[in-house]
C-alpha cells in the first residue's frame, strides 16, 4: 500500500491532478484537494492500493506538491 501526500499550501490550483486522476483529486475553490483525506498542518495524506494515476498527477504537477511514498 502506498501513501499519497499533498502539500496543500504549495498548490497553485492548475488542475492537472484533478484532470488526470479525478478519482483521487478534485478542485475546490482555487486549489486541488485529495479526496478522502483530512487536512492536517497544511498536508493532505491517505493510503491507497492503486496510485498509478496519482503518480501521473504528481509528475504533471508544476510545483511538485504531490508526493507518492511506496
Amino acid at each position: 500500500m502506498a501513501k499519497i501526500i499533498q502539500k496543500h499550501n504549495e498548490c497553485i490550483g492548475c488542475g492537472a491532478c484533478a484532470a488526470i486522476d479525478p478519482i483521487n483529486w478534485e478542485m475546490v475553490g482555487d486549489k486541488a484537494i485529495l479526496r478522502g483525506a483530512e487536512l492536517k498542518n497544511g498536508i493532505y495524506e491517505k493510503k491507497s492500493d492503486n496510485v498509478t494515476l496519482s503518480k501521473d498527477a504528481a509528475n504533471a504537477c508544476p510545483v511538485q506538491c504531490i508526493i507518492i511514498e511506496e
